[in-house]
């Protein structure tokens, strides 16, 4: 905003107080409002411009004290877990260890059938006429449920309902996952 403009600006302040509103009536009041409104057009850009340099300043303060926050939160969680973890070995039943302050969850997931390779799986549905189990795509959740898991050679695989095995579905191994709550 150049000086012309912040004088505009306090004339704004005076026609704004007036007890008589004030009114356009020819060519000159109206180059006189558009002179105003240029001044208010400019001031708004200049504090707009202002708002968006602090904020991108706080965002950038923000992002490095989080960084510091997440890796020392990342460094007490793992230490839980490998805690945790050792207790779980001396007593299968720890699942849940309570503090004033938190608690540490396992939670344990059985082997599934997981999905390696949609179109192998969907070729297998379509030559074995499985057509309950498809839609566009196969219905994993419905199929899923049909699965098993068989060990053949020492090796674990997955057949279908008539014990045939379906090519583009790995078996998931039996995981612990664990969660912090404070």
């Amino acid at each position: 905003m150049n000086q012309l403009q912040q004088i505009e600006m306090m004339e704004v302040e005076e026609i704004q107080s007036q007890e008589t509103p004030f009114e356009i009536s020819d060519l000159n009041s109206l180059n006189w409002a558009f002179r105003k409104l240029a001044a208010l057009k400019s001031k708004e850009k200049e504090i707009k411009q202002l708002a968006n340099v602090e904020r991108d300043r706080i965002a950038l303060w923000e992002r490095g004290e989080l960084t510091t926050i997440e890796g020392s939160v990342e460094f007490f969680e793992n230490m839980i877990s490998v805690y945790h973890a050792k207790q779980l070995e001396s007593d299968p039943k720890a699942k849940t260890i309570t503090t004033p302050y938190g608690k540490s969850k396992t939670r344990k997931s059985k082997e599934a059938p997981e999905k390696a390779n949609e179109e192998e799986i969907l070729q297998h549905v379509i030559e074995n006429n499985m057509d309950d189990y498809i839609k566009n795509s196969v219905k994993w959740a419905d199929l899923k449920k049909n699965l098993k898991i068989v060990e053949i050679s020492g090796e674990k695989t997955v057949v279908d309902e008539n014990g045939q095995l379906i090519p583009g579905v790995t078996v998931k191994p039996e995981s612990i996952t664990y969660s912090v709550e404070v």
